[in-house]
């Protein structure tokens, strides 16, 4: 059989607006998770032939286009069909650069959803119900027709909201309160910190981010690793769960393996720990058969003691 490959889609994420209600900050630029909230919405739409971001140009963990709308400042819409026009595919995700909560797997279920259906678009809708046109999969021929529309009937675009340009569409909506959560005002922002530093959350957070400061686009078996980290540290002794983890990936990156080499790579750590452990196990029992056999042996060398001889 022949694998079938994903249809290609692009993305454009709109990252110049004026964050008033912010005060006027860096809203692109502002760190939840000691990441900057456009590099994480750049991670979950890694996947993308081509992102365009629209925006003034600025360091970012992964490589993007860039676009701005003339006249910078004219509005989602103008600015949306700026960065649609450094787009080719014929699927488009179209995303605000405040999500802080958008993954992979969000991203995935609106595109597979657009595919399969005969919808023009599938959008989130936040936990009030409200539609968010900017967390959100449309087919690039539909906007662009709509965009036209709307430029030859209003003569620009500038300074249009988003919902007549969505109004036009056919629209298929999927509920999803935390991917579609942005942050809006430093009230949002305090609050997504803290939900990232909960319990459920922060391994996932911390392993995310630190892929991310790296350049490491490598899913891996993180409950197995951390099995051996436990085995490590309770076998062997508790410096060596870091340190074995650490030969793990170096290891793996040596054999220029994928998730595969670090799975088999860890296997391998996993058993040395178990026998380490096991042989400390048999050595503590040998141990101490041995001084129950030196005890039994003093006892019966005293005088009356229940030697051969005694009696």
């Amino acid at each position: 059989m022949t694998s079938i490959e994903p249809a290609a889609h692009d993305a454009v994420v709109l990252a110049g607006g004026g964050a008033r209600r912010l005060g006027g900050a860096d809203k692109p630029g502002v760190r939840v998770g000691g990441r900057a909230l456009l590099d994480r919405v750049l991670g979950a739409c890694a996947d993308a032939r081509t992102t365009v971001v629209v925006a003034d140009p600025r360091p970012t963990a992964r490589p993007v286009r860039w676009a701005r709308e003339d006249p910078p400042g004219a509005g989602p819409v103008a600015a949306l069909d700026a960065g649609l026009r450094h787009t080719a595919a014929d699927d488009v995700l179209v995303l605000s650069a405040d999500l802080p909560f958008l993954a992979a797997d969000t991203v995935r279920r609106l595109l597979t959803a657009l595919r399969a259906g005969a919808a023009e678009g599938v959008l989130l809708t936040d936990a009030d119900g409200r539609d968010q046109p900017l967390v959100a999969a449309y087919r690039t021929a539909a906007l662009r027709r709509e965009l036209a529309v709307l430029t030859a009937g209003e003569g620009g675009l500038t300074g249009l909201p988003l919902r007549r340009l969505t109004a036009g569409l056919e629209l298929t909506r999927v509920p999803d309160p935390v991917a579609s959560f942005d942050c809006d005002t430093w009230d949002d922002i305090a609050a997504a910190r803290a939900r990232i530093r909960e319990h459920d959350h922060v391994l996932d957070e911390w392993i995310s981010a630190v892929k991310d400061e790296l350049g490491i686009d490598l899913d891996v078996d993180t409950g197995a690793l951390l099995d051996l980290a436990r085995d490590a540290a309770h076998g062997v002794a508790r410096p060596a769960a870091p340190l074995t983890t650490f030969l793990v990936g170096y290891a793996a990156a040596q054999a220029e393996g994928g998730p595969e080499a670090v799975a088999e790579a860890a296997r391998k750590a996993a058993a040395l720990a178990l026998r380490w452990a096991a042989e400390a196990e048999q050595e503590e029992t040998e141990q101490g058969q041995a001084e129950q056999r030196k005890a039994e042996q003093q006892k019966a060398d005293k005088p009356g003691g229940s030697g051969p001889d005694a009696g």
